[in-house]
């Protein structure tokens, strides 16, 4: 997991392939005015979602792990908490291939606050809780392939 500012997405380039098109859209697009919905880019191993999220308590945010995708995710409206525990302390749990996701019926073991200006990167290995909320949040959640 990374955690920093929009600033600096820079020095993380050489992590990805295709960090470099993430760092394009970051420079090139308004990513407040951005229309809810997805671009999907390189065959869909780049995909930019705007999203927008109803308030969500910490019982309610499952903690989420991803096989195939690394997700970035960027609160627009408002401040965000997260959960984290990494995925290799955590029981196995069924995996739905279709939409690349697991669940897990366990809290997070560290929570942190994410404001506008921000992003988490979360790797295959980062299980993360999303969306922890008082308010409706709008935020931008980018999918990249994790073997390309």
């Amino acid at each position: 997991m990374i955690i920093d500012r929009i600033e600096n997405f820079e020095q993380y380039v050489g992590v990805h392939p295709l960090f470099a098109q993430v760092l394009d859209f970051f420079k090139s697009a308004d990513l407040k005015m951005a229309a809810t919905g997805k671009i999907i880019m390189q065959d869909g191993n780049l995909v930019f979602n705007f999203t927008e999220s109803d308030p969500k308590k910490k019982k309610e945010a499952r903690l989420e792990t991803h096989n195939e995708f690394i997700d970035i995710q960027l609160p627009l409206s408002g401040i965000e908490m997260m959960g984290y525990a990494p995925r290799n302390v955590l029981a196995e749990t069924p995996y739905d291939a279709e939409n690349d996701i697991s669940f897990y019926d366990i809290n997070a073991d560290i929570y942190f606050t994410v404001k506008p200006g921000m992003f988490v990167i979360f790797f295959p290995q980062d299980a993360h809780a999303p969306a922890i909320t008082s308010a409706k949040l709008r935020k931008l959640i980018i999918k990249i392939k994790a073997n390309v």
